[in-house]
């Protein structure tokens, strides 16, 4: 018997979502942008995927050099001012976009970003506070124990910190491990890294030594820069630590290679 709803009556999204898939994402993790867009369709959102979207600017604000900033700030408004909501699995660059765009750019395009950055949003923001989407498990399908890292960006200036456990909870047992000093930054920092690579890699040290001490299997967090770092300062040192997104972890997407373990 054929259950399927009869044409013309299928449930209409309850979201229109445009998804900003970020640099390292496009580049160096595209998983995490189709477990995004898995997620966002299981919670009842259609998800486009503009096209002129490159980078959101952040490296070039970074360095302070603000005018080449500008450009790629009005181009990203331009692809995506027509959508309902934008979310980003990225803390940074949601808060480029939500929190900086407004304080570079003047005039009329001030205002188009002030009205952009008000319907931007981080991927587990919006799922857990807009869209009101609960993870379970499936066929009795769960993760391994879990530490989560907060990133700087999403904790800082977005405030996210309870949205991404909530979520996972259900998927790992009801816990999250919390991470000793866990609100440290693990010394990424966009081009921190680059610029002060010894300070860099004594705060990333503290942050592998936290996760080993934590006796979870899983490092998970919401910001690629983050997950890369920690990932291939892990490998150097010669310790096994799997990195993974939070997207993939809550799509159950676990069967191919942790971030910094082979293609990705």
């Amino acid at each position: 018997m054929d259950k399927r709803p009869p044409k013309g009556t299928a449930q209409k999204p309850r979201f229109h979502v445009s998804l900003f898939v970020s640099c390292l994402a496009d580049l160096f993790r595209p998983s995490v942008a189709f477990n995004s867009i898995l997620l966002l369709e299981r919670a009842g959102c259609s998800v486009s995927v503009p096209m002129q979207q490159t980078c959101c600017g952040q490296p070039a604000y970074n360095t302070g050099d603000y005018e080449a900033a500008i450009p790629v700030a009005q181009q990203l408004i331009e692809a995506f001012e027509g959508s309902d909501y934008v979310v980003v699995p990225s803390g940074s660059c949601a808060a480029m976009i939500s929190q900086h765009y407004p304080t570079i750019l003047e005039g009329q395009w001030r205002q188009r970003a002030i009205d952009l950055a008000a319907k931007t949003h981080e991927l587990t923001a919006f799922l857990a506070d807009i869209a009101k989407f609960e993870t379970a498990t499936t066929s009795g399908t769960s993760l391994p124990s879990i530490a989560y890292h907060d990133s700087c960006s999403g904790l800082r200036e977005l405030g996210i910190q309870n949205q991404p456990r909530k979520l996972l909870k259900p998927l790992s047992g009801g816990e999250v491990t919390e991470l000793a000093h866990g609100e440290q930054c693990c010394g990424f920092g966009g081009t921190f890294c680059s610029k002060m690579p010894a300070l860099a890699d004594k705060m990333v040290d503290d942050k592998i030594d936290s996760f080993l001490e934590s006796d979870s299997q899983i490092l998970a967090g919401g910001d690629l820069g983050c997950l890369m770092h920690i990932a291939g300062r892990a490998k150097r040192r010669g310790q096994a630590i799997e990195v993974r997104h939070i997207a993939e972890l809550l799509s159950l997407d676990t069967a191919g290679p942790a971030i910094g373990e082979g293609d990705s």
